[in-house]
């Protein structure tokens, strides 16, 4: 068991989820996952980011011995102390992991006529990003994208807003919306101004549903005038509602219609 303070482990995982910890996660390829939550869904699922190096305290042990077999794994057993060090969390689970990024692009994805697609562009909130991507994984969305200068995904508290749903929906980052749209993919956003509302949109082959930054929406984006513009109806008095809580609307619309 580590309980040195001075443990080359917390430097490593410190570095990861640090002020300069973008920059290092690109370098390094790896980012830290905390929680039982996440580390349930990173042994269960067959693919997304794998474990690199486990660090359990001895009750967060027992807490995974319960759901996973352990005997493959890279496990390092650090005390109460060690982990808090480590953790970015107020009060650790004792549960903390270094996984690998995958290094798949977009093109693995094969088109069908049935894929769909959110776009996310120059989002910067992690929360926003973490509950879209949660949200992806509860309707079936094939691939979360986001453009260059969008959030990190792989952030901690963009990973800890995921709840596991990472492990679950693909995500690809710094994809210009040029690129998705040379897919040839039916794409649609929504906007104040647009006319069809989002329950009259007819999906007829793999889709994209694009998103813009929180203050600027989509006005910064090239090709705008070749997408189609559709709205939410909102017969109460909001003006508007929040990136993540628009984005869950949009892809509970696509889950739930049948393409034609």
């Amino acid at each position: 068991m580590i309980e040195s303070l001075n443990s080359p482990h917390i430097a490593r995982v410190k570095a990861l989820i640090g002020s300069r910890g973008t920059k290092e996660r690109k370098s390094s390829g790896h980012f830290v996952a905390e929680g039982l939550q996440c580390a349930r869904e990173a042994l269960v699922a067959s693919s997304g980011p794998r474990i690199e190096t486990l660090y359990l305290t001895p009750s967060g042990r027992n807490k995974v011995e319960q759901i996973a077999d352990l005997s493959a794994l890279n496990v390092v057993e650090v005390s109460d102390e060690v982990m808090k060090a480590m953790s970015e969390t107020i009060t650790p689970q004792g549960i903390l992991a270094v996984c690998s990024i995958p290094t798949s692009s977009l093109e693995s994805i094969v088109l069908n006529g049935t894929r769909k697609f959110v776009y996310l562009s120059e989002i910067q909130d992690p929360g926003n990003a973490g509950t879209i991507i949660r949200s992806a994984d509860a309707f079936g969305i094939d691939a979360v994208i986001t453009s260059p200068g969008s959030v990190d995904l792989y952030s901690p508290k963009v990973v800890r807003s995921t709840a596991g749903s990472l492990w679950h929906t693909p995500v690809f980052e710094n994809v210009e919306l040029a690129t998705v749209l040379a897919l040839g993919v039916q794409a649609f956003t929504l906007a104040a101004e647009g006319q069809k509302p989002l329950k009259d949109l007819k999906i007829t082959k793999d889709c994209v549903a694009i998103f813009g930054n929180e203050a600027r929406g989509l006005a910064t984006a090239q090709g705008v005038s070749s997408i189609e513009q559709v709205k939410i109806s909102m017969p109460g008095n909001a003006e508007s509602l929040n990136l993540s809580a628009a984005a869950t609307i949009v892809m509970y619309h696509l889950a739930n219609i049948p393409s034609s």
